[in-house]
């Protein structure tokens, strides 16, 4: 929570000081302007209303479609308890004083207490602050836990500690739907309370997508029920450096009542070095001249054992992960390999693909992209794939992450009619030179033809004060869909 910090000269006892308590003590008076990110529409006045964490509530409006019982909302009323009120030690009994009774008064449209947030989950609310009251209304619960977020930031003392929230009329909604973080688990394992740690600090700065790169060639930490041997022999460590399933289910249950989806990526054909550790013949063998080589190069795309593998593990995927969305990758493949295997090059020739190794790539892909989507899967890849790719059609959402013109790609994608996640810009661990964070506040990501120009705030700054622990991974700040 932002602090704004108000002067107060308290009470006064000789008569003389009264006059200047009058004249000084307006002047200390302004409307507060530390809410991250800025609202649509924000207006404070100077009127301030005294906050007693004794004598404060939550509760259910009569209309609201939500009440009591509600998991997501009944945990944010503790948990944002804590967060307005960080220096109250009290052991919980409300004791009314001279304070009188200051209620928040939420209502939504939409009882989803109990689904997870999706592509289509409303995050609009309105919040008015006055006299005893706040009346927060939004469309559903994600939306009212932005809206709890609000009001959290809108809370400061002064100095003598004492809790205050000025008058304010606030209507807001996301400017984008897709506002994510991406953590790379398999480069540099990070435990389930790093992950956690991470989530929150997402929710401070309403994001709403966790993108979990959670496999990577370094290691495969996810434990798969379908193939154990896949984090037995993938991992850095088969006991300590993985995620088991209770661990994903920790993960997905306190993003969820956050308001955060959870976007895993599996990423293939290449970036799989360790998943060959695990699970023999899924890697191609490279050959030196006539013989193999002994090393191994992307996933081998002309078995029928791959597909087979990856329809199996992308059932358990779908079934662990319930958001509708899935990663898979399909960025920076090496045909090095594929090249000098024959039996690669036999399969391409049979296919009709020559030496073509974009076609064989997008051959592979577009086989993986069916078997997801078979199983209700909307499929994310990375631009990569897209611009080898001939059937765009196939095609749901690209995002792109490399450097250059990245808005001339944006252009090119949301052209072929598909959707865009934007993150080229944003890789928070490669800061660059000193002090050079104002970089990250000047993009631009609509800024093509036949959209309209507007720079965005990239909502970074609050959390990268929780995530520098991560600095060694990479970490991308996401925004879509375009």
């Amino acid at each position: 929570m932002e602090a704004v910090c108000m002067v107060s000269f308290g009470r006064y006892t000789r008569p003389h000081f009264y006059l200047l308590l009058l004249i000084i003590l307006p002047l200390g008076l302004h409307t507060v302007e530390g809410v991250w990110p800025l609202p649509q529409s924000f207006i404070s006045s100077i009127e301030r209303y005294p906050l007693n964490p004794q004598a404060f509530y939550f509760g259910y409006g009569r209309q609201s479609a939500a009440q009591q019982g509600c998991s997501v909302l009944d945990s944010a009323f503790k948990r944002y308890f804590s967060l307005i009120f960080p220096d109250y030690t009290g052991n919980g009994v409300l004791r009314f004083f001279e304070d009188k009774p200051f209620n928040i008064e939420i209502t939504v449209d939409h009882d989803d207490c109990e689904s997870y947030p999706n592509e289509h989950s409303s995050e609009r609310y309105n919040l008015t602050v006055s006299a005893g009251q706040a009346s927060l209304n939004a469309e559903t619960v994600w939306g009212a836990l932005r809206g709890l977020e609000t009001f959290s930031q809108l809370v400061y003392q002064d100095d003598f500690g004492s809790y205050f929230v000025n008058k304010t009329e606030i209507d807001d909604f996301p400017r984008f739907q897709f506002r994510g973080i991406l953590l790379d688990t398999s480069r540099h394992y990070l435990p389930v309370k790093d992950i956690l740690k991470t989530l929150d600090a997402m929710a401070y700065s309403k994001f709403n997508v966790f993108h979990w790169h959670i496999v990577d060639d370094p290691s495969f930490p996810y434990q798969s029920q379908t193939f154990p041997d896949l984090s037995s022999k993938g991992a850095f460590h088969p006991m300590t450096h993985i995620y088991t399933q209770s661990d994903v289910r920790r993960v997905i249950s306190h993003a969820r009542l956050w308001g955060i989806r959870v976007l895993p990526e599996f990423d293939s054909p290449g970036h799989t070095k360790s998943w060959g550790k695990g699970q023999s013949d899924l890697l191609t063998p490279c050959y030196s001249g006539s013989t193999p080589s002994g090393a191994f190069g992307p996933v081998n795309p002309a078995l029928p054992s791959t597909y087979q593998f990856m329809a199996r593990l992308f059932k358990e995927v779908s079934s662990v992960f319930p958001d509708s969305y899935i990663h898979l990758g399909g960025d920076e493949v090496d045909f090095s390999c594929w090249s000098s295997n024959p039996d690669v090059r036999a399969f391409m020739q049979k296919m009709g693909f020559g030496g073509d190794f974009t076609k064989l790539e997008a051959f592979y892909m577009e086989s993986i992209v069916n078997i997801t989507s078979a199983l209700n899967k909307t499929v994310i890849v990375w631009q990569d794939v897209f611009d080898y790719h001939e059937r765009r059609s196939s095609l749901s959402v690209v995002e792109v992450w490399r450097d250059g013109c990245y808005l001339c790609e944006v252009r090119r994608v949301a052209k072929a009619g598909l959707r865009v996640i934007l993150a080229a810009p944003w890789y928070l661990d490669h800061p660059g030179p000193t002090h050079n964070w104002a970089r990250f506040y000047t993009v631009w990501p609509l800024a093509f033809k036949g959209q309209k120009r507007f720079c965005v705030l990239c909502l970074v700054e609050v959390v990268l004060s929780a995530v520098v622990f991560v600095s060694n991974n990479d970490l991308q700040v996401q925004l879509g869909f375009l």
